[in-house]
């Protein structure tokens, strides 16, 4: 995660935004603050939450995450995709990260609401990831910026980055433009934390697919791939899959880009292992049970990107409806709702024949079992395509619910190619002095992964 230098370069730099303090920020913004990192148990994660006292200790159960169990995780959910190097630089340096962001003032919170079950008396934390930053996204910029006064550090707002200038192979100046007004600073090194080109249209559309024009951009409308290009410009080679990105289940009112107004990522549906996914042909598409949502929302926007008008239908009834993630009950939220079935299908446009018939067909393929979901549990469903592998209820009991979702991108994956101290490197896989990167920027590193930072 952060190399040594860029824990060094806090008294010495100057933050170059290319938008106003009081309108715009970068995707930090918009998350929900979790963040995965290794840890042996409750008291490392009281070592960085250290307001937990003794009292709510007894009721919080969370079980180790190990460097082990993350760089298995990331290896799994990327089909052993990532960059061998830098997977292990961010699974060992990552609990060591958090500390040093809590020593930069940055609080943290457990997510109560979203990764634990309360069974007992005791909150059981499950998937390996507990911790968010405080008061999420927003909480996290608010303490960066503060801490970035406290320490000199200068921030040029509307003030955009347009080219990397070089001397003898070396990062020597920066040009600036301020409105009308170029200027050059010069300096012996840069750090690249723009983010990916998701917001840019004809990125996407060259890169990933035409039909990511449709998506959803979760986050700033700002990220669109100028770090990346002025990096290529000075020799850096281009990295990780760039045909790919970030994507989630978002609801279909949402805004087409980030609403600044709406801090937060409130829009997102994640209940969906508790449910079932139709698309507007009345046919389920993914196995909504294959593993917690944790490591298949990222993919399972995409799935729902490539259905008709680009559009799905989340379906609960009044058993599992309680237990849906808080972003269900915002007023936000899009949703139908009827006492039957019947009436429910009759308020979507859909095929309605062939609706029906998919949740008579998935009823009649659900499996006895014991319904838990803390765990995979293994109640599934038997003789349908595709499957449910946990969780599998029958959805018999009204009132029925319906929540119509479309694909929203995060972050695309190609980025540009850097070693574990974050130097950004050229084409014969050597550092260009002076230029690193991070984030979102670095190609091979987040290719298909599980969500490091943003929830």
């Amino acid at each position: 995660m952060c190399s040594d230098f860029c824990k060094g370069a806090w008294n010495r730099c100057i933050g170059i935004r290319a938008w106003t303090a009081s309108q715009k920020r970068g995707n930090s913004f918009f998350t929900d603050g979790a963040i995965r990192f290794a840890y042996n148990g409750l008291e490392d994660i009281r070592a960085i939450i250290p307001k937990i006292t003794d009292e709510e200790a007894e009721k919080i159960h969370i079980p180790s995450y190990s460097e082990v169990d993350y760089h298995g995780d990331l290896m799994r959910v990327t089909n052993g995709q990532s960059d061998p190097e830098l997977a292990k630089q961010l699974v060992t340096k990552s609990y060591q990260t958090i500390k040093w962001m809590k020593e930069q003032g940055v609080n943290f919170d457990l997510i109560y609401d979203n990764q634990s079950f309360l069974k007992d008396g005791v909150y059981h934390f499950w998937g390996g990831l507990p911790v968010k930053t405080e008061d999420k996204g927003v909480g996290l910029i608010k303490q960066l910026n503060a801490r970035a006064e406290e320490l000199g550090i200068e921030i040029w707002y509307e003030s955009r980055a347009v080219k990397l200038n070089t001397e003898n192979d070396k990062i020597s100046s920066i040009l600036v433009r301020q409105g009308e007004t170029e200027i050059t600073v010069n300096t012996k090194s840069v750090i690249l934390a723009c983010g990916s080109f998701e917001g840019n249209k004809k990125m996407r559309s060259e890169y990933i697919g035409a039909e990511w024009e449709a998506a959803i951009v979760r986050g700033t409308e700002f990220n669109t791939g100028d770090g990346i290009s002025m990096a290529l410009e000075v020799g850096a080679v281009r990295y990780g899959e760039w045909n790919g990105c970030h994507s989630i289940g978002t609801d279909a009112k949402a805004p087409k880009v980030g609403d600044f107004t709406k801090p937060g990522d409130i829009f997102k549906k994640h209940s969906y292992p508790l449910g079932i996914m139709i698309n507007k042909d009345g046919n389920r598409f993914v196995d909504e049970g294959a593993d917690f949502r944790n490591y298949t929302y990222a993919k399972y926007g995409r799935e729902i990107l490539k259905q008709p008008d680009h559009i799905a239908y989340q379906i609960y009834d009044s058993q599992v409806r309680p237990m849906l993630r808080k972003e269900y009950n915002l007023e936000e939220a899009t949703f139908y709702q009827a006492d039957t079935i019947e009436e429910l299908v009759e308020q979507l446009p859909v095929n309605k024949g062939q609706f029906l018939n998919t949740i008579s067909e998935y009823n009649d393929a659900v499996q006895v079992g014991e319904y838990n979901p803390t765990e995979k549990d293994g109640k599934g469903t038997n003789g349908i395509t595709p499957p449910k592998s946990n969780w599998a209820l029958e959805i018999k009991e009204g009132p029925f619910y319906a929540f119509p979702v479309t694909c929203g991108i995060t972050f695309a994956f190609g980025g540009l190619r850097v070693n574990s101290n974050g130097e950004v490197l050229n084409t014969n896989e050597q550092p260009i002095s002076g230029l690193f990167a991070a984030g979102e920027m670095v190609g091979e590193f987040s290719t298909k992964t599980i969500q490091v930072v943003q929830d």
